[in-house]
């Protein structure tokens, strides 16, 4: 039941250049899986270990212990509100549409992304308009045209066309991990094996999923997290999930005085997560090159969807529009809708994954006085799990218990709430949050 997590999980770490020893002392529990065409509970499972290897290193901790079930779980939603709702995250007019040769998704969340989508199809902002319009349009051509409309498409491709396709065969040809080692400056601070990252100051400028999943992940193990918006930007549906121990402020990257305060806190970071699309934060004079100079040894990952290399370089992306585009959404039967995985799996393992690089990156500085760059896709994520192949399909999991709930009850900003219990133990070292899910822009840009 577990060999494919922990053949998953040993491509991961070797991606991370950890060291193969430490695979003797993970293990996983929990049997059953997610209903999927693809391996989606056993990536669950070992994007999360690798974070906990990578964890255990650090700390110097002598065991890890997955529980594939809660991992799958997590990967869907781990808050549970208690007489509350958060909104649907969903807007109208998303999803999959019958295109005249074949399927296409419009993503439509951000509004100037659902106004470029309108924009091509000249349609009022209904499900029955733009499916009707949708329906005069080939996909790829559709797809074309919305993104050089500045939104956000895909048309369902399947695996041989993706791998054949330019940026296919580019994806195939990139590291799941790429990490670049640089000059930096020696952390002599003391650990505390039991809160391994209390005192790392983590500077989160990514949105919706995936990267909020990494700074999450690094907040539960004592990580202080300041999470940067943009004024205007809202996650309705998402920020009670993924705001978990942080801090949240917004900051205007074009104004002079946001500027000047981001570079104060930039310059006080430890790990700096990115989200924008490759050459964005170059544009604002906040490239790579300037984020080493002001911030020497900072552990800077970075994240996008499409890849880093290829023709699609810079493209706007979701994991529902990654999984269309590389085959993952094709459905068994030829020309049905698509079957998307069960869960975000791409978002989630990415984001473990990108937690995973940058508490290694903080052990070489640690070990070194190294910084570190790295850079991790969406799509290189899908590929992994493309080539993990199709397993038979697995019982389900046993249903949700109030066993599988923490005990204490979390002060959200929303109200009152309970949490999955962590996927994850790691010798010596408790996951845990000591704030709730916060509002964005409910807190000052400012280090505690």
């Amino acid at each position: 039941m577990t060999e494919l997590a922990r053949s998953i999980t040993a491509q991961c770490w070797a991606a991370l250049g950890g060291d193969p020893a430490a695979l003797d002392r993970l293990e996983f529990s929990g049997a059953g899986g997610l209903a999927s065409q693809y391996a989606t509970s056993d990536l669950a499972a070992a994007s999360v270990a690798t974070a906990g290897l990578a964890l255990g290193e650090l700390a110097g901790a002598d065991g890890v212990a997955v529980d594939r079930r809660l991992a799958s779980f997590w990967f869907a939603a781990s808050l549970r509100p208690q007489g509350w709702a958060p909104p649907d995250p969903l807007d109208p007019v998303i999803g999959d549409y019958r295109a005249a040769d074949g399927w296409i998704r419009l993503h439509t969340n951000a509004p100037h992304h659902r106004a470029a989508s309108l924009r091509v199809l000249g349609c009022a902002a209904s499900r029955e308009a733009v499916g009707g319009a949708v329906a005069r349009w080939g996909a790829q051509a559709l797809e074309a045209a919305v993104v050089e409309s500045g939104g956000c498409a895909a048309a369902l491709r399947g695996p041989a066309e993706w791998a054949a396709h330019p940026q296919g065969l580019a994806i195939a040809a990139e590291p799941l991990i790429h990490q670049r080692i640089l000059p930096g400056r020696a952390d002599l601070r003391p650990l505390d094996p039991a809160r391994p990252l209390a005192g790392i100051r983590v500077l989160d400028l990514t949105r919706v999923l995936a990267g909020p999943v990494a700074s999450r992940f690094l907040a539960g193990f004592g990580a202080e997290v300041l999470r940067i918006d943009p004024p205007d930007w809202q996650e309705p549906g998402l920020a009670p999930e993924v705001t978990l121990g942080k801090s949240c402020a917004r900051l205007d990257l074009h104004s002079p005085e946001g500027r000047r305060i981001f570079e104060t806190l930039l310059a006080g970071a430890d790990v700096f997560l990115n989200g924008y699309r490759p050459g964005a934060l170059d544009g604002l004079g906040f490239g790579a090159a300037a984020r080493r100079a002001l911030a020497p040894g900072l552990v800077d990952v970075c994240l996008c969807a499409y890849g880093w290399s290829g023709p699609w370089t810079g493209r706007r992306g979701f994991d529902s529009l990654v999984q269309m585009s590389t085959g993952l959404a094709e459905a068994a039967r030829p020309d049905a809708p698509p079957t998307p995985l069960p869960v975000q799996a791409l978002d989630h393992a990415t984001g473990y994954l990108m937690a995973a690089t940058a508490i290694a990156g903080l052990a070489r500085r640690r070990a070194h006085g190294h910084g570190t760059a790295a850079r991790l896709s969406l799509a290189r994520t899908a590929w992994l799990l493309a080539e993990a192949g199709r397993p038979a399909p697995l019982a389900a999991f046993a249903p949700e218990s109030a066993g599988d709930l923490a005990p204490e009850v979390e002060d959200t900003a929303w109200g009152p709430a309970r949490r999955l219990r962590p996927p994850l133990r790691v010798a010596g070292a408790a996951m845990g949050w000591s704030r709730g899910a916060s509002a964005l822009g409910s807190a000052p840009a400012a280090w505690a």
